[in-house]
């Protein structure tokens, strides 16, 4: 893939500081800023990597990642690792995807109680979903799935949501037999968003009385608000379908990653930014297939990109049922083992060979994964090898500006 043209660090660089100048940054907030302005510049240092071949004279220069997860540039060797390590733990089995919407109204609660109604989110939609599949007399079963935490739609506004992927059957009460969801149909989402809606309210009472709620949300005024805001919670339609059917293989995961790592906007996405006004693609929901472009001011963009940086240490992917680390060695690989054994249920499509290493791939591995090119051989003659060596500091001078360093 092309570098872009545009980055979110070059918006920062000529727009963040009169942003600082007038808006209230969080530590958080401000760190991120920081970090993605210096990405891949000399203010974090570099490398030196010279072809080994006699007569070649390749000399390239590197300069270190931020590492920052809300960071555009440094999640791509992220995701690859995190799918390098999930692969093993996959199913021979039919998986589903799954959304699960928060609601406009708790939008406003929600900006000043971030880890709390996350929190709430997962746990609500994690309980309903184990417990439904459960009770379900067409199922019976316990599940695994991962679920992940986005905060954003396509014009960065604050839009909080789960993507799941859950294992299409589970395992029988009894631990003796894997059940297959039949006919393409895992459960009844209209009876899960319920199920998923009734937990959330009862737990957001719950931290209310305890006192933990805060900020400046309308229904925090007073008991007798937030009580009609609880009524009008539990009568609110939660927004959760199910789409998608994966047959086996790596595909579930696959899938996955491409919500793991991602942040609220990506550079590619961006298009230019002229004066004050940023221009960037977005997808056209009312015509599946198209764009759009959005066009904001610099400040404004800024504004909604600060408002998915998640809070220090909250943990955006999360595994449950026997996908769930305490089963990762017991129920998972005994669901493996019934799976393989049983073959797949009448009517249903055989599920793809899933062929796992247990070896892990080093970044250099899967960095040619990514781009098809291998990082260690020489791209000028095309023989020699690459041999690193740390950014000396009068090479440090040589580091293009900040906001449009590769």
């Amino acid at each position: 893939m092309e570098k872009p043209s545009l980055e979110v660090a070059g918006i920062f660089h000529r727009h963040g500081e009169d942003y600082r100048q007038t808006h209230h940054l969080g530590p958080q907030q401000q760190k991120a800023m920081e970090d993605i302005e210096a990405c891949r510049t000399a203010h974090l240092g570099g490398h030196v990597d010279s072809c080994t071949q006699e007569g070649c004279g390749y000399t390239a220069i590197s300069y270190n990642s931020c590492r920052n997860r809300h960071c555009p540039k440094c999640q791509s060797l992220k995701q690859a690792k995190w799918l390098n390590e999930r692969t093993e733990r996959l199913l021979p089995t039919r998986y589903f995807h799954m959304v699960v919407t928060l609601p406009h109204e708790v939008i406003a609660l929600a900006l000043f109680n971030r880890k709390i109604v996350f929190n709430l989110l997962f746990e609500s939609a994690s309980r309903a979903l184990l417990e439904f599949s459960l009770g379900y007399e067409r199922l019976r079963a316990q599940v695994g799935f991962t679920a992940v935490l986005h905060t954003w739609d396509q014009d960065l506004n604050f839009h909080p949501h789960l993507h799941i992927v859950a294992t299409g059957g589970g395992l029988s009460t009894d631990g003796s037999k894997w059940i297959s969801a039949t006919n393409g149909f895992l459960l009844p989402v209209r009876a899960l968003s319920k199920i998923i809606r009734a937990k959330f309210a009862q737990a957001l009472e719950k931290v209310y009385q305890e006192g933990r709620l805060k900020g400046n949300a309308p229904c925090l005024e007073g008991k007798a608000q937030f009580a009609r805001f609880t009524r009008k919670l539990k009568r609110k339609k939660w927004v959760v379908y199910c789409k998608g059917l994966f047959h086996g293989s790596k595909k579930a995961y696959d899938y996955l990653s491409r919500y793991t790592h991602r942040v609220a906007i990506s550079n590619h996405r961006l298009l230019s930014l002229d004066d004050h006004l940023v221009t960037f693609r977005a997808r056209d929901n009312r015509n599946p297939g198209r764009h759009r472009s959005v066009t904001i001011h610099a400040q404004e963009f800024i504004r909604r990109f600060l408002l998915h940086i998640l809070p220090p240490r909250f943990v955006k992917i999360r595994h449950f049922g026997l996908m769930a680390p305490c089963n990762a060695k017991t129920k998972l690989e005994s669901a493996r083992t019934l799976i393989i054994n049983q073959g797949p249920a009448p009517g249903e499509v055989p599920p793809e060979r899933t062929d796992i290493s247990k070896e892990s791939k080093t970044w250099q591995e899967m960095m040619e994964d990514l781009t098809g090119i291998n990082p260690t051989l020489c791209p000028q003659c095309g023989k020699g090898m690459l041999v690193r060596f740390k950014l000396s500091s009068t090479q440090h001078s040589l580091s293009p500006p900040i906001w449009n360093s590769s």
